[in-house]
């Protein structure tokens, strides 16, 4: 049984990383380097909760919350999108518009960012979105009545197969419609993109916005589902193994779904070791990003195109240039 909550954790925590490792393949694969990601979480997280401290006070309580369950998970998601995405829209404009240097922007966006989600964090009662935490982790009705196999596939809130969903959805665009072939023209080279009648303004705005959207539910699935919306100052340390995990999944999101929750294990494997020390315990939260590496490296010495990083990624398009 041991093992069976270990995986639970694995796949609980992985789906986290799965969301912003989603939201940072749709705007790399755009051309921009998000690093600003950390931030753009903290900041989408901070406004879900917010919305849910807000909702609890218009219904009057926990009782009033539990008669309109849905709205209080709906409410805070849908919070937490607009957050993120006006993050995504001033990173935007100052790399695209302003043609600003996105590794220097995305650094400044995570500074920010962190502070002002402490901010708005410290202005509200954690009790009040503490309180909405458990209609994010209410399992499926059905899942104890199949042992460990229901634990191990149905024991999860919401937000686990959303993130799924999401990675889904997202690989589906990329590689089987045309908006997907659009945005990938644009990360492979804007000018030739340009030239062909594709708006790569349009299309890097877009999808920077979405993806930091998607990111910031990460955040929050965090907060109110791991953590059982308890606010931890984590997140932007979540935010860069995301970033990590977009070069270990090879930019594919349907991968990700694996890779998320290979990272998850490594991440939360400490915890289920008894007797391990604290010095041991940081070293395993290390291997995902040592992990990375490696997978860097292998890529670069294969040099396979399927596996390579969109070839404009992290470079500023200037149009009279071109």
């Amino acid at each position: 049984m041991t093992l069976i909550t270990f995986l639970v954790s694995a796949i609980k925590f992985g789906m986290v990383l799965l969301f912003g490792s989603t939201g940072e393949t749709i705007t790399e694969k755009s051309g921009h380097l998000n690093l600003g990601l950390p931030g753009i979480m903290c900041v989408g997280t901070a406004c879900g909760c917010i919305a849910e401290a807000i909702f609890f006070d218009l219904v009057g309580g926990r009782r009033g919350m539990e008669n309109l369950a849905f709205l209080a998970v709906l409410i805070p998601i849908l919070a937490t999108l607009i957050g993120g995405a006006l993050m995504g829209l001033i990173f935007s404009f100052l790399t695209v518009t302003l043609h600003a240097n996105q590794n220097v922007t995305g650094l400044a966006m995570t500074t920010l960012g962190v502070g002002i989600s402490d901010f708005l964090i410290a202005s509200v009662d954690g009790y009040k979105f503490t309180a909405g935490a458990k209609f994010f982790n209410t399992s499926l009705p059905f899942a104890d009545d199949l042992g460990a196999f229901g634990k191990l596939f149905f024991s999860y809130g919401i937000m686990i197969y959303l993130s799924i969903a999401v990675a889904i959805a997202t690989s589906l665009v990329l590689n089987r419609t045309k908006v997907g072939l659009h945005l990938r023209a644009v990360g492979e080279n804007p000018a030739t993109a340009d030239a062909a009648g594709i708006n790569v303004t349009k299309y890097r705005y877009v999808a920077t916005c979405t993806g930091s959207a998607i990111a910031g539910l990460g955040g929050l699935m965090f907060v109110m589902d791991y953590l059982n919306g308890n606010w931890e100052y984590v997140i932007d340390a979540i935010g860069w193994l995301c970033v990590a995990l977009v070069i270990f999944t090879t930019w594919k999101p349907v991968f990700g779904i694996f890779c998320s929750i290979v990272f998850g294990a490594f991440y939360v494997a400490a915890e289920y070791i008894p007797g391990i020390s604290l010095a041991s315990k940081e070293i395993f939260k290390m291997l995902p990003f040592l992990v990375t590496i490696i997978v860097l490296i292998m890529i670069s010495v294969k040099n396979k195109k399927e596996n390579q990083p969109p070839a404009s990624l992290g470079q500023s398009y200037f149009r009279e240039e071109r």
